[in-house]
Order: structure tokens, then sequence, then C-alpha cells
């Protein structure tokens, strides 16, 4: 059964077909994808693929993607979860992505505290990892707040819109 996670203000549940609207929101926004390595959606159709992806992700145990929605509400604001999940070596990254309507809001640091708890915690993970575009100045100030460290530089590791890019690699260890 796909956990739901309560913080505060949100509630991280799974992600079904009747999202479809909220990630076409989300992906086709060109302020969401610019530090992404995903091309900005241009249709609904486009959303669906992403939804059976992690829902895959989750039956095979490769990753977990919670939808985020403020308590109350019935539209999603964002996706967070856990890509190229390892429960064999106890290690994931986190990703995830907000509407530019709800930035500035504290939403991510809400929503990413409460995975790392529930990846620590509940899946037994002992490093959590993130990879952030060196120029996504926003999240890489989130990761370090939240106490993430930087241990390097991946160059050329992430493409958007056929450039590649240089991406930061945070860890988190338990």
């Amino acid at each position: 059964m796909f956990p739901i996670l309560e913080t505060e203000r949100l509630q991280l549940r799974e992600i079904v077909k009747e999202d479809a609207h909220s990630i076409f929101r989300c992906f086709s926004n060109h302020d969401v994808t610019r530090y992404y390595g995903q091309d900005t959606l241009t249709n609904i159709e486009q959303a669906e693929p992403f939804i059976a992806f992690f829902a895959q992700s989750y039956q095979e145990n490769r990753g977990i993607r919670w939808g985020i929605e403020i308590k109350g509400k019935k539209e999603m604001i964002g996706t967070i979860g856990f890509n190229v999940l390892s429960l064999k070596h106890k290690r994931a990254e986190i990703g995830y992505e907000l509407h530019p309507d709800y930035w500035g809001n504290g939403y991510a640091t809400e929503a990413i505290s409460k995975v790392i708890t529930y990846g620590f915690s509940e899946l037994g993970l002992t490093r959590i990892g993130a990879i952030v575009f060196i120029e996504n100045k926003k999240s890489n100030q989130l990761l370090k707040k939240l106490g993430f460290e930087k241990e390097g530089i991946l160059k050329n590791y992430m493409y958007q819109n056929g450039v590649a890019y240089d991406t930061n690699i945070y860890s988190l260890i338990k």
C-alpha cells in the first residue's frame, strides 16, 4: 500500500491518473523545468507517461514519488520523492519540484524534511543524495539549510534543451 505522509500543512500522497492536469501544470512551466533535465511539456497527454513511470518505479522498488497537496485542497502543487532507490545499498536520490505559485512559503522545506525522515526511519536508508544544477541557487541553498553536504561537481552531467550542464552532488548521511 502506498504510504501517505502528512506534515503540518501538507499531505504527500500517491500520484494517480486524475493528477494529469496538475502534472502538466507543473511540468509545462519553464521556471520549473529549466533546472530539471526534462523538456517542458507542451500538451497534457505528455503527463500520462510521467504518472505511469512513477507508478512503475514504485512497483519495482526503484523509486517512490509523492504528489504534494496543501491540506484541504485537492490539487497537487508539485511532487517529491526518491529516485535511483537502492534498498540493498540503503541509498536514494531525492528530487522535488513545486509550481512557482507556491515558491517562498516553506512548502519545499516541509516536504523534504518529511521525506528525509521517512527515508531514514521507514526505508532504512543511510544515505540520501541530491543532484542539482549549479545555476539553481535556491535549491542549492535549501539543501545546505537542511544539512546536505556538497560532495563535488559532476561535469556535463545533465542536459537541458540540448545543452550539457554541470551539477552539484550532495549527500545527507543518517
